[in-house]
């Protein structure tokens, strides 16, 4: 209800934020042929196949090694959650993508809120809490960060490739954080 109250405001009283343009807009006029490739990398890590493709796998290895089904879940239910979320707000709120060209296909929902963003973020994020059991030390900081990264990779490669307005790009984050947090304490 937040989410989508929220979507109602920057589509509505708020008058789409002109000043998230501009940001579009400038982040669009540097870009390169090698940003545009590394970019399109990023942003494909936020892709609906992907994002359900790892977590699949991910869900089969953890029940394979722990032998808990109720802790393997965990991932499946942070992006299960926010994928309900963004797609009743992006169907409700209907916002219109950014005005700068669009370096992805884009796909049939609305760009408020990104949910490569919030996809990414809640997958992710709850991997980096998942791999706070591993005993080796470096190896349990070396899976955290890289799991606390690809989510700002993702939401850098939405805006840098014109799919997303800012405060798109930050509301899909929030949504991820708080599903991911949702469902980790589901275990408590």
């Amino acid at each position: 209800a937040v989410t989508l109250g929220f979507g109602f405001l920057i589509t509505g009283p708020f008058g789409g934020m002109p000043w998230e343009e501009d940001i579009s807009k400038s982040v669009a006029s540097g870009r390169t042929e090698l940003w545009n490739t590394i970019t399109m990398v990023w942003s494909r890590i936020g892709n609906t196949e992907i994002i359900i493709g790892v977590c699949v796998i991910a869900v089969a290895l953890i029940w394979w090694r722990t032998k808990q089904w109720w802790y393997a879940v965990v991932p499946a239910i942070a992006i299960a959650m926010q994928a309900s979320v963004f797609v009743a707000a992006t169907t409700i709120a209907d916002r219109p993508r950014p005005k700068v060209a669009h370096l992805d296909p884009a796909p049939p929902t609305s760009s408020y809120p990104s949910g490569h963003v919030g996809a990414a973020t809640a997958l992710y994020l709850t991997f980096a809490l998942m791999a706070q059991r591993i005993e080796r030390a470096w190896l349990r900081r070396l899976v955290t960060a890289v799991c606390v990264v690809i989510p700002f990779l993702v939401a850098y490669a939405r805006l840098y490739r014109g799919m997303h307005h800012l405060v798109d790009i930050l509301v899909g984050a929030v949504n991820g954080l708080v599903c991911c947090l949702l469902a980790w304490h589901y275990l408590r």
